[in-house]
């Protein structure tokens, strides 16, 4: 399954949560069953560091569905800017799935609460 593409904008000091649904390669929902995700930002592909993690949950395993988030404390801490990302997939044999990746629009904020 090659990855899919999705730019996500992220306002800087503010919640993130949203959800994707997976499909495999004939249109059916991908079965997350026994599966944990992991994803990360970076400022580029090549960057040591990971700037912020995603946390990824598995919300609906038979449907194929995925949460991603990050507390409005994680995107705090982000500098506003362009970064990179992408969301791995693994099954309990180690079997990972690279299953989306992007760009990371993170927009700088205004007011402190």
């Amino acid at each position: 399954m090659a990855a899919g593409y999705q730019e996500l904008f992220i306002e800087q000091g503010s919640d993130f949560v949203t959800t994707i649904t997976l499909d495999d390669v004939y249109g059916e929902p991908f079965d997350l069953s026994d599966y944990t995700g992991k994803s990360q930002i970076r400022k580029s592909y090549y960057s040591a560091n990971a700037t912020a993690e995603f946390t990824i949950t598995i919300i609906n395993p038979i449907a194929g569905v995925i949460g991603i988030n990050l507390t409005s404390v994680n995107t705090s801490n982000v500098p506003a800017g362009r970064y990179v990302y992408d969301i791995v997939i693994k099954n309990s044999n180690n079997e990972r799935t690279r299953v989306l990746e992007g760009i990371v629009n993170v927009l700088p904020r205004v007011t402190v609460f």
